[in-house]
């Protein structure tokens, strides 16, 4: 029997950053591959990675946007969650195996407050087995698959704001929904977990999405299955400008002359005031060159855009309909 040929799809230079609402099921790569691939684009990252059993919030870079994505890996995070209480799992969450079930006790608001409280601010969490952290070169889930437990230090993290408030799942099973905004490196499960131990009756999550990383919101997002249905040109209007990523910088705008020099790597003065942040633009026409920092009156080049990376925004900017050329072929995923 011949097998049916697979699709290819010709890659083309694509910038910018789409705010995508990450389906349940998928992990942020097979996530980022399915938008990559429906986009066209050469090239992309994440900026952080969600769990499979998580949806929301995941921002997915392309081509010059790439360069600045590991800025907003120590964006906060805000989530919400379902832990169901009285059982317990490999995993933390819906997908590992029960280890435990326990009754789950009366529970007072008084009791839940003081939970609360004692889960804010600064707090101390031994990451989970399940998850991507590496020990001597070795994800963590590796281990936790081979029946392997090690050793695993506390990770201080910081719980800027958190409210729990008693309910019940989707099996009508006693439960805490819980909404956290917190700082990076958080794991919500273990934080889950440790609200049930707390609680005397242990849990684990069924239910998790993030709502925010950083300034953008779900309501932002676009998901897989209405990027799929649009035509292609509203795919790329769907995209936002490398810039956003960049929202806590001081924007600073040269000259042509002076733009010009900037992006060949060449320091530039001026009457800046000192700054670790800036992002840097040309003004004619606007776009957006690079990052700079700027110490005694010099803007110092961080991470520039080439010549053809702003080029082709600018030509995408005003004819998106018009598609940029493509530079080689390859197979669809």
């Amino acid at each position: 029997m011949t097998a049916t040929p697979r699709a290819r799809v010709q890659r083309r230079p694509v910038h910018g950053v789409l705010l995508l609402d990450k389906p349940l099921g998928l992990s942020s790569n097979q996530a980022l591959q399915k938008a990559k691939w429906l986009l066209r684009a050469e090239k992309a990252g994440h900026t952080g990675t969600l769990d499979p059993l998580a949806t929301g919030v995941l921002p997915l870079c392309f081509g010059a946007a790439t360069k600045f994505s590991g800025l907003h890996l120590d964006a906060d995070k805000r989530y919400e969650a379902t832990l169901r209480l009285g059982v317990t799992t490999t995993t933390g969450d819906a997908e590992g195996d029960v280890v435990q079930e326990r009754p789950v006790p009366s529970i007072t608001p008084e009791q839940l407050d003081a939970v609360r409280a004692r889960f804010t601010g600064a707090i101390g969490q031994i990451p989970p087995m399940h998850s991507a952290l590496k020990k001597d070169g070795k994800a963590l889930y590796e281990y936790a698959r081979a029946g392997v437990e090690v050793e695993r230090a506390p990770r201080q993290v910081v719980i800027h704001a958190l409210k729990l408030a008693l309910a019940q799942d989707h099996a009508a099973a006693p439960a805490i929904i819980i909404e956290v905004t917190c700082s990076k490196g958080t794991y919500i499960r273990t934080l889950g977990e440790d609200i049930g131990a707390a609680l005397g009756c242990g849990g684990h999550l069924t239910r998790l999405r993030r709502v925010a990383t950083g300034p953008f919101m779900q309501s932002q997002c676009v998901t897989l299955e209405s990027l799929e249905a649009m035509p292609e040109p509203q795919r790329h209007a769907a995209l936002q400008p490398p810039e956003v990523l960049l929202p806590d910088h001081t924007a600073v705008t040269l000259g042509s002359e002076d733009a010009g020099r900037f992006l060949s790597g060449m320091r530039r003065r001026g009457a800046w005031p000192d700054a670790a942040q800036v992002a840097v633009f040309g003004d004619s026409p606007r776009a957006l060159l690079g990052t700079a920092h700027v110490m005694a009156g010099e803007l110092i080049p961080n991470r520039l855009l080439s010549p053809l990376e702003i080029q082709q925004i600018l030509q995408a900017a005003t004819a998106p309909q018009a598609p940029a050329a493509a530079l080689h072929t390859e197979t669809s995923v």
